[in-house]
């Protein structure tokens, strides 16, 4: 059997996230769902169902001792998941296919359980528990939203769609729109920092493998032409050889003067061939996204309208005031009035 790792003590489950039922099977299933083969699976050959048939038959006799010697109820609240279901199943049956069928269905950990990831360190985090906003969260972009979640909507259910660049200024609300994406049925996310830009080519090619449909949500973009960092976004939207695959749709916000932030003024004539290929490139940048949503700022009434839509009533006088004085220093956005009202009593 390969290095798997398995729960061999009661206390070993209890830092687990076990779904009701008995804990032993679901413990051994998401074992099965890690496993050094899991990723070979969803093309396997010959041999990798040789090396899961022995593997389901070591673990068969090893669940078997486990619940001889340690019989336990539930752990769990959470119902189980499909892949748990089918994992376990497999493993009681011994069969090599269904657990096959399984991983290509779900995939292999961590994204056979979680839709929502961080991608940092050249490893993948699972989100069990994001942080997501309200559905109704923003007021004063619905043409924008409406336009964001069309897109979205038509990419997951697999038909082509652009990637996405939602700019604007600071607070607008572009991070909370991109975020609520998640709301919509079957949709995961996998958030990568700027900097780990350069280390994509391995999680493309491994999302690549799932059945899943993922938006790549890049925020805050900062970038400047000279970090290799530029170069390796500018080559996965010109469709490079790099680029990234039919399941993945890059979903980016950024402040657009932060974006062209290299810009400056523009090079006087007769100045360096090389500076005018550096501002060419980094005016090119935001035209690469196929579809680019602008969220501009609030206006007085926009912003007394969004601490009224937070508060879920309308404002005094005294209140529209005090928002008011309270923006002065801070600017009209949406962040700010959601800010004000949550500091009312």
């Amino acid at each position: 059997m390969g290095p798997m790792e398995l729960p061999k003590h009661p206390l070993d489950l209890l830092p687990m996230d076990l779904p009701q039922g008995e804990p032993w099977g679901y413990a051994f299933a998401q074992s099965l769902l890690r496993a050094p083969w899991a990723w070979r699976a969803l093309r396997p050959t010959p041999g990798i169902l040789d090396l899961i048939r022995l593997d389901l038959e070591a673990l068969h006799l090893e669940l078997s001792r486990r619940r001889e010697d340690f019989p336990l109820g539930a752990l769990g609240e959470r119902p189980p998941h499909p892949a748990e279901e089918g994992a376990l199943k497999a493993l009681l049956s011994r069969d090599p296919e269904a657990l096959v069928a399984t991983l290509k269905a779900h995939g292999p950990y961590p994204f056979a359980l979680h839709r929502a990831f961080r991608f940092a360190g050249e490893e993948v985090r699972p989100l069990p528990h994001p942080r997501l906003p309200r559905e109704d969260e923003l007021v004063g972009y619905e043409a924008q939203l409406r336009a964001l979640r069309e897109n979205a909507r038509r990419f997951l259910s697999g038909k082509p769609a652009p990637h996405t660049l939602l700019y604007g200024a600071r607070g607008t609300g572009k991070s909370t729109a991109a975020k609520g994406l998640l709301h919509l049925p079957g949709a995961r996310m996998v958030e990568v920092e700027p900097k780990e830009l350069a280390r994509l080519e391995g999680l493309l090619e491994r999302l690549a493998l799932l059945p899943h449909r993922f938006f790549l949500f890049l925020d805050d973009l900062s970038l400047d032409p000279e970090d290799e960092a530029f170069r390796h976004l500018k080559a996965l939207l010109e469709g490079s050889l790099e680029g990234p695959p039919e399941n993945v749709l890059l979903l980016a916000t950024s402040n657009r003067r932060h974006l062209v932030r290299r810009l400056g003024e523009n090079p006087l004539p007769g100045a360096d061939p090389g500076a005018w290929d550096e501002l060419q490139d980094t005016l090119a940048l935001s035209e690469r996204f196929g579809l680019v949503l602008t969220f501009p700022p609030f206006d007085k009434a926009l912003f007394l309208k969004a601490v009224a839509h937070h508060l879920g009533r309308s404002l005094t006088p005294e209140e529209e005031a005090a928002a008011l004085r309270f923006a002065l220093q801070r600017g009209f956005s949406g962040r700010v009035a959601r800010q004000f009202a949550q500091s009312l009593p």
